[in-house]
């Protein structure tokens, strides 16, 4: 254990100089699933034997005898599983490889694991609560037990020792400063990493690096695995910037600065992990092409605020990725609007107001001044107190830089999936406390809006 960052600087810096730069191979694709009929071939499985007593046998004769297995088991379970859709992937869970394990007691009791693409599956639960309903369904079987697993992607035997454990590299990037770009990776990756998948945060930018300010870690030491640099963490989140180890912004060129990113996800001890997102310093220059053609990207998220001045830069963002064949999977508008209560912009003057009813209510017979005087101050507090309220608990949208450009996204590109995040005071405390939106706001609609993102 270290407690300085000189010995890690200097390692790195060593590094750099030597040149010892590595070229990253591809992430390895979700493997293809299995024909139910390939699956079927798979399990051969003998029924399990059952821990039952004597008792448990005499007190359970007749449920068991009335719950003979049929010869083809599995491939009735099987058959019931496949009307389960996999929405993402428009394919049933047994054609997709998705169910695993498949055994039965001699009580009737199925067991079964549901290998996912991933832990952070939204649907997991629905999942699951479908696959015991269709097996519960079947004549023979007296239950159904559900376990839930994900898929271990094997990386490549070419890519880097830190880097070799990783899933997929999510890239988050804004191709300009100042709009929101490192507050949307904080939060998506602990929003996946709510969802229970295992995440870490590469700070890309050198020359600034915001995630020390955005995250504070749990343990500021530095710590060596083996030759390897082990990551800072937060949260169950693996966290790794130059800001860490090093006290300010580099002052280095650029083919200097590429080649100690290289470093830094070399030397970095990640493992095994989902997802590796990757906060990208902005623009669209050399050290952004070069990382993502030899970090091979898995997917980006562009993040813009509704100027025109920003899509313009959205859109030599988009340019570049698909120059370098990674696909631009969501774009979220920071800044949309900002919120605020309605009101009625109702001007009354009230003084003629009670006036005017005083002046009717004289003009009829039998009422003296006094009970017309208590009637007009009850009628006018009334209007003022509908006035007051008019508007009041709903909210309205202020667009203050302008409609935004989700449509235009969409129709010129492609990208569905567009998100707004609202101009929120307390996402920009949260930024510079060191604690990420998300886990003070868990339930807020902004935070609502993170999790949609990560999903």
């Amino acid at each position: 254990t270290i407690s300085t960052s000189a010995m890690m600087k200097a390692i790195l810096i060593v590094a750099v100089l030597c040149g010892a730069v590595s070229a990253f191979a591809p992430v390895v694709q979700q493997p293809r699933g299995l024909s139910a009929a390939n699956q079927l071939q798979q399990y051969q499985v003998q029924p399990i034997v059952s821990r039952r007593t004597a008792s448990d046998d005499e007190n359970n004769n007749d449920d068991v005898a009335s719950a003979k297995v049929p010869s083809d088991w599995q491939s009735q379970i099987l058959s019931g599983l496949s009307v389960i859709i996999d929405p993402d992937l428009d394919a049933d869970i047994v054609s997709l490889g998705f169910v695993q394990n498949l055994q039965i007691d001699d009580s009737g009791v199925v067991s079964i694991d549901l290998c996912l693409t991933t832990p952070a599956c939204p649907i997991k639960d629905l999942f699951v609560q479908q696959c015991q309903d269709i097996i519960n369904g079947l004549e023979f079987t007296r239950g159904a037990q559900v376990t839930l697993t994900a898929r271990q992607n094997e990386a490549p035997t070419a890519a880097p020792l830190g880097m070799s454990q990783i899933g997929a590299v999510i890239a988050v990037s804004s191709c300009k400063g100042g709009v929101g770009k490192s507050t949307t990776a904080v939060n998506l990756a602990f929003a996946l990493q709510g969802m229970g998948a295992k995440v870490g945060i590469f700070d890309a930018d050198v020359y600034g690096p915001s995630l020390p300010t955005m995250v504070a870690v749990e343990d500021d030491k530095v710590r060596f695995v083996g030759r390897q640099i082990a990551p800072l963490k937060r949260g169950g989140v693996s966290l790794m910037s130059f800001g860490y180890v090093n006290e300010g912004s580099a002052v280095m060129r650029g083919p200097m600065v590429t080649q100690l990113l290289d470093q830094f996800l070399s030397l970095t001890n990640w493992g095994p992990l989902d997802y590796l997102i990757l906060d990208m310093p902005p623009g669209t220059g050399d050290i952004q092409l070069t990382l993502s053609q030899r970090l091979n990207i898995t997917a980006a998220v562009i993040v813009t605020t509704p100027q025109e001045l920003s899509f313009v830069d959205v859109e030599r963002g988009v340019e570049m990725f698909d120059t370098v064949n990674v696909p631009c999977i969501a774009v979220v508008e920071n800044m949309a609007y900002f919120e605020k209560e309605k009101s009625a912009n109702v001007e009354v003057d009230y003084e003629t107001l009670r006036d005017k009813f005083l002046q009717v209510l004289k003009e009829r017979d039998g009422i003296s001044d006094e009970a017309a005087a208590d009637v007009v101050n009850s009628l006018v507090d009334t209007v003022q107190e509908n006035v007051q309220n008019a508007g009041k608990g709903e909210m309205e949208e202020i667009r203050i830089f302008g409609q935004g450009h989700k449509r235009r996204l969409s129709e010129q590109w492609g990208i569905e999936h567009t998100f707004s995040v609202p101009l929120v005071s307390t996402i920009a405390k949260n930024g510079d406390s060191g604690t990420p939106f998300i886990l003070d706001n868990p339930s807020s609609p902004q935070a609502e809006t993170y999790k949609e993102l990560a999903k």
